[in-house]
């Protein structure tokens, strides 16, 4: 079986994020335990306009090319994380769009979580988040990162120097990621009953 495609997708756009440092500490973590092939999918770069598909996207029937290259980007992965802030006790805009712009390209792939905030480690984000995986058919992990006060663990370099606790939890979620992916992906080749 192929080496399942990890995609670490940075769901704030904003300058001066945090979310970047954080991401590229998850993908050392990821190529550190080896159980994937890891991209990094920065969602400023990606730079989605705000939907706008004539036709539903459970249809697959995209006519803008930044569609296209976003459903081809997200149908060769085997399983996502998302690195995620906290705004206002929810997720960002530009996530919900990205998630918002497919259908089928999401379903029956693992996705696990890396949050992070201030008090709340951005875990009230993450419970506004929950219903919009289960509506694209994205499986949920149950390990997680949540990292509180984050700005603690940023050196002058914006580089994340993780604690113990934020080290154990990326391999138990990277853990659990790995044997998910391998067993959806016999969900999505499996022949339709007729």
């Amino acid at each position: 079986m192929a080496t399942p495609v990890l995609q670490i997708i940075v769901a704030s756009t904003r300058p001066g994020r945090v979310g970047l440092p954080v991401a590229q500490w998850v993908r050392k973590a990821a190529e550190k335990h080896g159980g994937f092939t890891v991209e990094l999918v920065d969602l400023a770069e990606l730079n989605l306009p705000f939907m706008d598909e004539p036709n539903h996207p459970r249809l697959k029937q995209y006519v803008h090319e930044h569609t296209k290259r976003w459903s081809a980007q997200v149908d060769r992965a085997d399983a996502f994380v998302f690195v995620m802030p906290e705004y206002n006790h929810g997720y960002t805009a530009p996530l919900k769009n990205a998630i918002d712009f497919l259908a089928q390209e999401w379903a029956n792939k693992p996705v696990g979580i890396v949050s992070y905030g201030g008090v709340s480690a951005g875990t009230r984000a993450v419970t506004t988040l929950d219903p919009v995986l289960n509506a694209v058919r994205l499986r949920p992990a149950a390990a997680a990162v949540h990292i509180p006060f984050v700005a603690q663990f940023l050196s002058e370099e914006r580089v994340i120097e993780p604690s113990e606790v934020m080290s154990a939890s990326a391999e138990a979620l990277l853990v659990e990621l790995e044997v998910l992916a391998r067993s959806c992906r016999q969900l999505r080749t499996k022949p339709a009953q007729s």
